[in-house]
């Protein structure tokens, strides 16, 4: 029985693997376009992922076993870590810069989880076809890979409801919005699609190129920030852009959840009732307000008007961990740029593309916190914690304990890694929150790329990026005895 689950597990993955081969086509077409000399970079790389694909999958296509919920945790790691480093070809291939495996891993970690930090210089310089790749890369792990590929395991004879409760993210993983789960997947990613195409086109009549309408568009509705310029958003240095940006990098922050009931009543209400979705747009404006403020009495930029551009794009960009840029943050006053980083471990809505611990669970803390302090005062009161109208379980309650604790601890062990493998101090924490949040931009030496750092540095912080995207417990659960015992 354990050999078939074993076996089960190599199907989906050896499936997987040879279905990513398809990726590598529309860079492909680009090169193609373009005539940039790298569309047989991208074939070469489609065929070694197809053949490698059908090697695992092959000797065990007749295997068919019932998944168990272990088993989801196993296939969305295994799958995760896979693609990362088998997406990683394209970069370790290319002739010009050349990159060493850790780099390309690290660069095909970034993107896949939607970190959008990069070991890339003279970015402007690279390839249109491998541009937009890096990213095509962030756009597909936007929403996930995995929730993807659960559209189509019904060709597999296998359940998806075990994948989707291990990679989504956020406290409540059991709701759906079809009875099925495969057409729960397929909404969510035609939201996601038809978000991207809106946000693309209004990127297009702002003044973006197509190639640069459609890559920001990639990055911006998966919260990824990467972008195809060296210089970032800040390269455009247009107010009507970065107000289309900070709209869809909003848009990309509320739970997708919400976006398809409110399209399927046709009817803008369900934005109005969440209670999650108040919050988030209360703390974004509160920073804002906060920052334009901080901004001005400092004298950073002239007026009013100008503090609160730069303000309302950069707190945004990384309260949602885009990412993306329009000034150097990291040089910015006072208390400016530590608060802008740690207001990406707040992130956006739980069932968005953001990454961090996720409004509702900063809401959940602090109302356990207000009932901690209130039965001081009454000690015999029975007090329920309510989102909403709705009473909280106590389940929930231990998990999004459970969940912070394993967060706070895994960030400062990550900082203390980075920090004993040569890392200063100051760029050790903003890397570490950086990669841990999938933001990608940090301070010190990050603030711009991760090219500098050394390659233990590198692979340390791309196991921070996995564990930040599959969100703590999907990845360390594996690392426990219990997992493995049948």
């Amino acid at each position: 029985m354990k050999h078939r689950r074993t076996a089960t597990v190599q199907r989906i993955l050896g499936f997987l693997i040879a279905g990513a081969s398809l990726m590598m086509f529309p860079p492909v077409l680009v090169s193609w376009w373009y005539q940039d000399g790298t569309a047989n970079l991208f074939l070469l790389s489609a065929v070694l992922l197809f053949i490698t694909g059908m090697a695992i999958f092959l000797p065990v296509r007749h295997v068919h076993e019932e998944l168990r919920l272990r088993d989801g945790f196993l296939i969305v790691v295994a799958c995760w870590l896979a693609l990362a480093l088998v997406g990683a070809l394209p970069f370790l291939l290319l002739k010009q810069p050349e990159i060493s495996y850790v780099d390309a891993v690290f660069e095909s970690m970034s993107g896949l989880t939607t970190t959008g930090a990069t070991i890339l210089t003279n970015i402007d310089d690279l390839p249109r076809g491998v541009l937009y790749y890096r990213q095509q890369l962030q756009w597909l792990g936007g929403l996930g890979i995995v929730v993807l590929a659960i559209a189509v395991l019904p060709m597999l004879r296998i359940g998806g409801m075990q994948l989707y409760r291990a990679e989504t993210p956020g406290p409540l993983k059991d709701s759906k919005l079809t009875p099925r789960i495969t057409e729960t997947a397929k909404a969510l990613w035609l939201i996601y699609l038809g978000i991207t195409v809106l946000c693309a086109l209004a990127y297009w009549l702002g003044g973006m190129t197509f190639f640069d309408a459609v890559g920001h568009a990639f990055s911006t509705v998966a919260i990824g920030g990467m972008s195809t310029h060296d210089a970032g958003f800040a390269w455009f240095d247009s107010p009507t852009l970065e107000v289309i940006a900070t709209f869809f990098m909003v848009i990309a922050g509320i739970n997708f959840a919400i976006h398809f009931t409110s399209w399927k009543r046709a009817s803008a209400q369900p934005y109005f009732q969440d209670p999650e979705l108040k919050v988030y747009a209360s703390l974004l404006l509160g920073f804002v307000i906060l920052t334009t403020i901080a901004l001005y009495l400092n004298g950073t930029y002239g007026s009013i008007a100008e503090s609160a551009r730069y303000a309302s794009f950069q707190v945004v960009s990384l309260m949602t961990t885009t990412g993306f840029s329009t000034a150097n943050f990291s040089i910015w006053p006072g208390f400016i740029p530590i608060m802008l980083i740690c207001i990406a471990f707040i992130g956006g809505c739980a069932g968005s593309t953001c990454g961090g611990m996720k409004v509702i669970r900063i809401m959940l803390l602090y109302r356990q916190a207000i009932r901690e302090v209130r039965r001081l005062i009454h000690p015999h009161a029975v007090i329920p914690v309510k989102i909403g109208n709705r009473k909280t379980s106590a389940t929930v309650m231990d998990a999004v304990w459970g969940f912070f604790f394993l967060y706070v601890a895994s960030f400062v062990m990550i900082t203390i890694a980075l920090n004993g493998v040569g890392v200063d101090p100051v760029t050790a924490y903003a890397a570490a929150a950086a990669c841990i949040t999938n933001l990608g931009p940090g301070l010190g030496d990050v603030s711009a790329n991760y090219a500098s750092l050394n390659s233990t540095a590198k692979v340390i912080l791309s196991f921070a990026m996995l564990m930040g995207r599959l969100e703590i417990f999907t990845l360390l659960v594996l690392f426990s005895p219990a997992f493995w015992r049948d």
